[in-house]
This record gives C-alpha cells, sequence and structure tokens, in this order.
C-alpha cells in the first residue's frame, strides 16, 4: 500500500476483533513511532502498551466510558516525560511530538491491517493512576489498536479551498 492509500484507508476504529496483534507487527508499529521526528530529536516520551482487560476497562470507565476501547486486545498510552517543555512558538513541545509519534503509529498499523482510534475524552488523573504514570508525566493520548470488525465508512472532508490559504489568512 502507498502512503495515500494508507492515509485514505485510515479511520477512528470502533469496534474490535479479539484477535491477538503479533508482536511482529507490533515491532513494526512502533519502530514507525521510533522514526518519527520530535523536537530537538529528543523523544521525551513513552509509550504503554496495555493488554491486561482489567486495566483496559479501567481505563476505558476513566475515558468517559467508551466501552469500545476496552474490546481492542491492545491499549497504547502515549506519554510525555517533560510536559512544561514549550516550543519557541508557545506550543506544548509534546502535543506535536506525541501527536506525531501517534499518527505514525496510526498509520503504519493501518497499512498492517490494524485499527486505531485517537482517544483524547479521558481523565488525566484516572488514567495515570490505573497506568502508574508519575505526575510531572502527562498522557497526550490513548489508542486502542487491534483487528478491525468493520470497514471504513466513506470521510466527508472539507474542500482544500475551505482550510487553504496562500500568502495570507483569510476566512
Amino acid at each position: 500500500m502507498d502512503i495515500k492509500e494508507v492515509i485514505q484507508k485510515r479511520y477512528s476504529c470502533r469496534n474490535y476483533k479479539d484477535t491477538p496483534v503479533t508482536e511482529e507487527k507490533l515491532k513494526s508499529i512502533f519502530e514507525a513511532a521510533r522514526l518519527a521526528p520530535s523536537a530537538h530529536n529528543s523523544q521525551s516520551y513513552k509509550f504503554i502498551i496495555v493488554k491486561d482487560k482489567e486495566k483496559q476497562e479501567k481505563l476505558a470507565e476513566a475515558a468517559a466510558s467508551q466501552s469500545f476501547i476496552a474490546e481492542a486486545p491492545i491499549i497504547i498510552a502515549g506519554v510525555s516525560l517533560e510536559p512544561e517543555k514549550t516550543m519557541s512558538c508557545q506550543v506544548p513541545t509534546y502535543a506535536a511530538d506525541l501527536a506525531i509519534a501517534m499518527e505514525h503509529i496510526a498509520l503504519q498499523a493501518c497499512s498492517e491491517g490494524v485499527g486505531t482510534c485517537w482517544i483524547g475524552a479521558f481523565s488525566q488523573q484516572e488514567a495515570k493512576k490505573i497506568l502508574e504514570i508519575p505526575e510531572e508525566c502527562k498522557i497526550a493520548a490513548l489508542m486502542p489498536l487491534g483487528y478491525p470488525v468493520d470497514s471504513p465508512r466513506p470521510k466527508y472532508r472539507k474542500n482544500l479551498d475551505d482550510f487553504v490559504c496562500y500568502e495570507k489568512f483569510k476566512i
């Protein structure tokens, strides 16, 4: 699959088979994350792979009771080790770094036939407690990962002219 096809096929999967993801595929998926760029190439983050069903159910509860999260054989937590750092543009470094790395995970997973869904609706404090994450760290996102039961639905997206401007901002 070429990159354009992967981008077109990737979707937010909310229905997973209970089939385990092989270690070979997991390594391939996390190799894509390892290769992601980060500010100063610091890669100041960790990924927690959660396979334990009890922890998964607790995470799903902490994520606004989104039960589908616990259906996936794996939940990934993207954790910043230095959430207080900002880039000179005043954007938190971890937000950009983990967004890039986790999207690398999502795209590589898609290319391997594995589904994902970016989860931003969760209790930071509850999830940190469940995963025993130190207070100074911050979870940027949770991401269930597994083989999809369903197929992607057609996507609605804005036209390029609705969000691309040249030379200056336009409404």
